[in-house]
């Protein structure tokens, strides 16, 4: 059993900056590949960005790539989403993910646990 539970997110203008981390209780964390994705109302759920088991292979969706960089550290049992250069369309519910596969995929039905989620907002 793994919970997971966000932080960070806020209200930003946009070219700036946010970090959100998500903090995994549980043993096993360090055998999940972690996500991030986000969501829209209306919308189905995206893959942001994942990272594998062990804190490498790191990949992003191209609307977020060199902008957002993301890292794990396994002996705090937590994973953080550095975002740079917010745009307003980067706007949404922002979520973690763990998924039993040790490199992280972009599909959400990969994905077993999940937390809240928390609120992105950045205006023009």
């Amino acid at each position: 059993q793994v919970q997971l539970v966000e932080s960070g997110g806020g209200l930003v203008q946009a070219g700036g900056s946010l970090r959100l981390s998500c903090a995994a209780s549980g043993r096993t964390f360090s055998s999940y590949g972690m996500g991030w994705f986000r969501q829209t109302p209306g919308k189905e759920r995206e893959f942001v960005a994942g990272i594998s088991w062990t804190g490498g292979s790191p990949y992003f969706a191209n609307s977020v790539k060199g902008r957002f960089t993301i890292s794990r550290d396994n002996a705090k049992n937590t994973v953080s989403l550095q975002m740079n250069s917010l745009k307003p369309e980067d706007t949404a519910v922002y979520y973690c993910a763990a998924t039993f596969r040790r490199l992280a995929t972009q599909s959400p039905s990969d994905y077993y646990y999940w937390g809240l989620g928390t609120q992105v907002t950045v205006s023009s």
